[in-house]
């Protein structure tokens, strides 16, 4: 859940954070849990709409450079995706076109390759049309092919 918060917001504090409070939100609202999907899935979602939420707010808002001064020190707590991502160069490569695309296109793909989304569930997501969430991915991945050929 942190790493699907931490791929749409790009900060590790703020993706920390929202995955605190989904947890809060989903074990608190537990009553309204429908069974209609897998528990994980229904967190999965929880997590990925607080994310883009907060995520918007902060475009919308003006931020303040921070510096961590922890940032560069040892963390024995590096989840295994993460060990792997920054050990091979063919998946760095990859998350560094991905950061570098267009904000709409990174959380479309984001949410489609990474998190598994099928379409219809994107569109319920982003509040988009069927058709604007099939050009969006097509030209994510086209912008990503680019990007990744130029690197």
């Amino acid at each position: 859940m942190y790493n699907t918060s931490l791929r749409i917001v790009k900060h590790e504090a703020e993706a920390e954070d929202i995955m605190q409070e989904s947890f809060l939100k989903a074990f608190t609202r537990l009553d309204s849990f429908q069974g209609n999907s897998t528990f994980g899935a229904w967190l999965k979602k929880i997590v990925v709409n607080r994310s883009i939420n907060a995520y918007n707010k902060s475009s919308r808002q003006q931020e303040v450079a921070y510096t961590d001064q922890l940032k560069h020190a040892e963390d024995d707590s590096i989840g295994i995706d993460q060990q792997e991502e920054q050990q091979n160069p063919k998946v760095r490569k990859l998350l560094k076109a991905m950061d570098e695309l267009k904000d709409n296109y990174r959380i479309a793909l984001t949410l489609h390759l990474i998190e598994g989304y099928d379409h219809e569930e994107i569109c319920e997501i982003l509040d988009i049309s069927y058709a604007n969430c099939r050009t969006t991915i097509s030209r994510a991945k086209e912008s990503l092919r680019k990007k990744i050929e130029a690197l």
